[in-house]
């Protein structure tokens, strides 16, 4: 049985979430994703500091499709006052959560204490979530991480703090920042935190099947699941787990057919929205991820890597 989700006043139709991904969660993407049942999307992250300025780059990323909702947009950040207004800012926008970045390991942001360097400071991320829980009315979420490295494990501390300052919901990645995308999630991590608040805690690291998804439901205890990388290339996880939850049977994996159709719709809501110059560049990866696993298909991505035309992507998917 499928339950909804109550984050805030948000009512998600399912527990299963597309993970906010800088260069993958995008509108063409988070329109497949819905369609496979995905109950929210997240939206690429967002530089609190790129809307203060008015950077003519970020007005694609804010970018929001009615088809999409619910959908939570991602600030990242690290000075309490701009975050909390430019959330104020862009809340006319038709966005359900706000969630704050947390968990990011480039070192690009980490360097500027953004993203997971915050966890480093647990007072600046109180002051964070209860200014911009107190500047709009829209649920504001938080994304964090096991800890910064092995030796600063708070995971639980932070979500406490995030709860105490208002916080509607916390999601929680098991991987350290020191781990980026290595080695396993520690689930047990999800546990803890989830035992130690009462607001949703949404599990986060290695959920690429309907078993990995009943597993961290039944090690965790989480309320929700959110899913980043085990959708590159497989937006039909998201009905494979509900069906799984709904009727405890697998569906049938996508034909190669059903594959390549996807393929090449997602190339033309790639164009719709970017054009093909950077339409098709931004293909060439989600191409890769489609078709990994098949036979031939290392070949495949290098051929996919010279490709400059939705014409000529066509020409080699109905190849494959």
């Amino acid at each position: 049985m499928v339950q909804t989700l109550q984050i805030g006043n948000v009512t998600l139709p399912n527990p299963l979430m597309l993970a906010p991904m800088a260069g993958v969660t995008d509108l063409p993407f988070r329109l497949l994703c819905k369609e496979q049942g995905a109950g929210l999307l997240c939206m690429e992250m967002v530089s609190a500091k790129a809307i203060y300025f008015r950077n003519k780059n970020t007005e694609s990323l804010l970018t929001i499709d009615k088809r999409e909702f619910p959908i939570s947009l991602q600030l990242f950040g690290s000075d309490a006052d701009i975050i909390s207004e430019m959330a104020k800012r862009i809340e006319e926008r038709p966005f359900d959560i706000l969630d704050i970045n947390m968990g990011c390991p480039v070192p690009k942001v980490t360097n500027n204490g953004e993203g997971s360097a915050l966890m480093k400071n647990p007072k600046l991320v109180e002051e964070i979530v209860s200014k911009t829980v107190k500047a709009i009315q829209k649920p504001v979420t938080v994304k964090i991480r096991k800890g910064f490295d092995k030796d600063h494990i708070n995971a639980v501390e932070i979500a406490r703090i995030a709860e105490q300052s208002g916080a509607a919901a916390v999601a929680v990645h098991g991987r350290t920042r020191e781990q980026y995308y290595s080695g396993t999630a520690d689930w047990e991590i999800i546990r803890k935190v989830k035992e130690a608040v009462q607001i949703p805690v949404i599990g986060n690291g290695d959920v690429i099947s309907e078993e990995s998804a009943e597993a961290m439901l039944n090690i965790t205890g989480c309320d929700g699941i959110m899913i980043g990388r085990g959708a590159q290339g497989n937006p039909w996880i998201f009905r494979q787990i509900l069906h799984w939850m709904e009727t405890n049977k697998k569906e049938s994996k996508p034909s190669l057919s059903e594959v390549k159709e996807m393929i090449l719709r997602h190339a033309r809501l790639l164009i719709e929205h970017k054009g093909e110059y950077t339409g098709i560049r931004e293909m060439r990866k989600h191409t890769a991820w489609y078709t990994a696993g098949y036979p031939h298909s290392s070949k495949l991505r290098a051929k996919v890597n010279e490709v400059e035309s939705l014409a000529e992507l066509e020409d080699l998917i109905q190849k494959l």
